[in-house]
């Protein structure tokens, strides 16, 4: 079958009618401007000059200028036929130390970015906190302690007060497994701390932070949808063996269930707080019933499978010390992570559509049911631009269409599955490996800041533009 005749055939996959079709980015990875218009000092800002903390010292000072080429991107994103775009605030940028009045140049950016987006018919969807802590809730305690969960109520309440009229779609913390365990556990993202105990108070009062913001923004009684957004994995033990089958237990738990129990169950999963021992005593009465007030979305960040042994002196085998552990892993000492024998990301992540499929189905299984939406979903590839000015990026092509297939085949199984946003728009910072792993649909020069749409991004807008797929690949 040629190009043109599958650009213009009928999908044999339809999507449902007002599924969002969109495309992801995250505030501190694509903004630039970082001491422009009274913003404030992120965790990130001060990580990056710390030395060996990113590959070849690299920082997000310019990014990929997206503050001052918003318009731009946003004409780009409308040439693409995205029906959404899913973007994070920069905290600091509000309030630039972390409380009190809001930075008015700072909300204006994002009222015109909304505007804009508005203009082009595109839906924007806000994420409040994609990992960009202001410095100065960092240097009070940062998320260990509970009174940035407090702070954070009060700016998500600022935000959507201000833009809850024209947004109706918000989540509320963007993976918290990410913000706690890398941030306070292995020290791979800022702040860069290594001390597991308070990293599980992190990812107490993340949740706790989701839960102050949704109370905070439902007061408010304005037509809008609050989610919160989670990163799961499919989990499969190495073998059959008891100590594999506790270890994909184990992880499964820190990874997956301690944050959907939270949220939609009202409750940690007995066996991890097991395992945590005295790390776990971080919960005060009342905490679960706000974490889990009930949710209009629930937002899911997939990219991989893992895959775990449960043999000593892995990978993961000193997660549970005290200090310097170097893993994210609490909780789960002798636990190694193993190749599966999948194709593997230049991230070196597996490549495991169905892995998508089989959390999806677990969740309409296991869980109370609520609306899900694929929030990020990519992969990381070495594009290279020919001569002729274009980039042909088969892989990345080849990762979403697997992906979106699957989400079909979850949506006909009856799971509510109601939008897709690839991660990510546009090439740009990729926190501890600076500007070397490209994820985006739209190649970005770093040097001179041309976009220019990749084959994956082409063969996506046409994928919207006809509202799915063609039948299954040959």
């Amino acid at each position: 079958m040629t190009t043109q005749e599958t650009q213009t055939q009928t999908p044999e996959l339809v999507f449902p009618t007002g599924f969002a079709w969109g495309a992801a980015t995250s505030a501190y990875q694509i903004e630039g401007a970082v001491a422009e218009d009274g913003r404030g000092a992120s965790i990130w800002d001060t990580f990056v000059r710390q030395p060996g903390r990113v590959v070849n010292g690299e920082n997000a000072d310019t990014a990929i200028d997206h503050y001052h080429r918003y318009r731009e991107d946003v004409a780009l994103m409308a040439e693409l036929g995205l029906g959404a775009y899913r973007f994070s605030v920069s905290w600091p940028r509000i309030q630039p130390d972390g409380s009190g009045p809001v930075n008015a140049k700072g909300l204006d950016f994002y009222s015109r970015l909304v505007d804009e987006l508005l203009s082009r018919d595109i839906d924007p969807w806000v994420t409040l906190y994609h990992w960009d802590l202001p410095q100065a809730l960092e240097e009070a305690g940062g998320w260990p302690s509970r009174d940035t969960a407090h702070r954070f109520a009060e700016y998500a309440a600022l935000m959507h007060d201000a833009l809850g009229d024209r947004v109706r779609n918000w989540s509320t913390v963007n993976e918290p497994w990410c913000a706690a365990f890398l941030g306070y556990a292995s020290g791979e993202h800022a702040p860069g701390r290594r001390e597991p105990a308070q990293a599980m108070f992190a990812a107490h009062h993340l949740l706790l932070a989701h839960g102050l913001a949704v109370q905070a923004m439902r007061a408010q009684g304005k037509n809008t949808r609050i989610g919160g957004c989670v990163n799961l994995y499919a989990i499969s033990p190495q073998t059959g063996s008891e100590a594999d089958l506790d270890a994909a237990r184990r992880i499964d738990g820190l990874q997956n269930r301690f944050f959907l129990d939270a949220l939609l169950k009202g409750r940690y999963p007995e066996d991890v707080l097991a395992d945590l021992g005295p790390m776990a005593d971080f919960v005060r009465d009342g905490d679960l019933a706000l974490i889990s007030a009930p949710l209009d979305m629930l937002l899911i960040n997939y990219y991989s499978r893992f895959t775990v042994s449960g043999v000593p002196g892995g990978a993961a085998s000193a997660a549970a010390a005290p200090t310097d552990t170097g893993s994210p892993w609490v909780g789960s000492e002798h636990v190694s992570f193993v190749n599966g024998g999948r194709p593997v990301t230049a991230m070196g992540w597996e490549i495991d559509d169905s892995g998508l499929e089989e959390l999806l189905l677990r969740l309409a299984r296991e869980y109370p049911r609520v609306p899900l939406v694929i929030s990020e979903n990519g992969a990381a590839f070495d594009d290279v631009m020919t001569d002729d000015g274009t980039v042909s990026d088969p892989e990345r092509l080849a990762y979403i269409e697997a992906h979106l297939r699957t989400c079909h085949a979850a949506i006909e199984a009856g799971v509510p599955l109601q939008g897709y946003f690839a991660w990510s728009l546009m090439d740009n910072f990729e926190w501890a490996w600076g500007y070397g792993k490209r994820f985006g649909l739209v190649h970005v020069d770093y040097q001179t800041q041309r976009r220019v749409p990749k084959e994956s991004a082409l063969w996506y807008a046409d994928t919207i533009r006809r509202g799915g797929l063609n039948g299954p690949a040959q």
